[in-house]
């Protein structure tokens, strides 16, 4: 089911629906952008409007984020589970390991890449890994970078940039990557290759991965997690002081 939360399209499902969804769209064939929403997404996509049409465009958006629970919850809206990004990049793997489906990596440093490459073959021994690209390319690269995805006859992409830089290249370049499923998973590559720490599974329960994210790296974490919690957290209030308004509003006229 989809509904609407802060702006942003939402899809209310579950890890194993979510995957049962993508290879639904693997099947069908037709370029499909993921995408994952969390407090971070959201920031931006208030303040930009082709971001979030971007975002809301996608047939399949995800909630990625611990924050994305609370809000809903405050707002009355069920969403099920939380689907983080990583955990889902690892479902999908399994779920090309047991189709055969062609599987490519972009983004990160080289070093990063390939350590990805490795740990995914070892982990998923049949899964078609058709080749990978690092993250670092001139603007005037990506037409080709595309071509070179679509000449793989890739059936998955990952995309490990940062937002928006993720959504932004992959809406542009969708078309001519003519890859079913497309997704962008931000710093999944890092985690895996082992240059950063996920937080322990208790931490990720309690939605405390974030905190465990800034404690490593403070100052360049701050503004996002901190600064930017805040802001998330006063587009909830807003969101559901306006819920509250039109509720009155609507309690008046009925004469309830």
């Amino acid at each position: 089911m989809r509904i609407r939360l802060l702006g942003s399209e939402l899809d209310a499902l579950t890890m194993e629906q979510t995957v049962a969804k993508v290879d639904e769209i693997i099947q069908i064939g037709k370029p499909v952008q993921h995408v994952v929403i969390n407090a971070n997404k959201i920031n931006l996509m208030q303040k930009d409007a082709t971001l979030r049409a971007i975002v809301n465009s996608s047939p399949l958006i995800n909630a990625d984020g611990a924050s994305i629970l609370m809000a809903a919850k405050l707002l009355g809206l069920d969403v099920p589970e939380r689907v983080a990004g990583i955990d889902l990049m690892d479902e999908v793997l399994k779920l090309a390991n047991a189709r055969k489906y062609k599987v490519f990596f972009f983004g990160a440093t080289e070093e990063v890449v390939r350590k990805v490459v490795m740990a995914s073959s070892k982990k998923y021994r049949d899964v078609q890994i058709v080749g990978h690209e690092n993250g670092y390319f001139e603007d005037a690269m990506s037409d080709q970078i595309a071509d070179d995805i679509r000449e793989s006859q890739a059936d998955i992409v990952f995309v490990a940039f940062s937002s928006p830089k993720k959504e932004f290249w992959i809406h542009e370049q969708l078309e001519r990557m003519d890859v079913p499923f497309v997704m962008g998973v931000g710093g999944s590559f890092d985690v895996i290759a082992g240059k950063t720490k996920r937080a322990p599974r208790w931490m990720q329960k309690s939605g405390l991965e974030w905190f465990y994210r800034f404690i490593q790296e403070p100052i360049r974490m701050f503004e996002r997690y901190i600064g930017g919690n805040l802001i998330f957290l006063g587009h909830v209030l807003k969101a559901k002081r306006k819920a509250g308004m039109n509720d009155a509003y609507l309690n008046d006229r009925t004469g309830r």
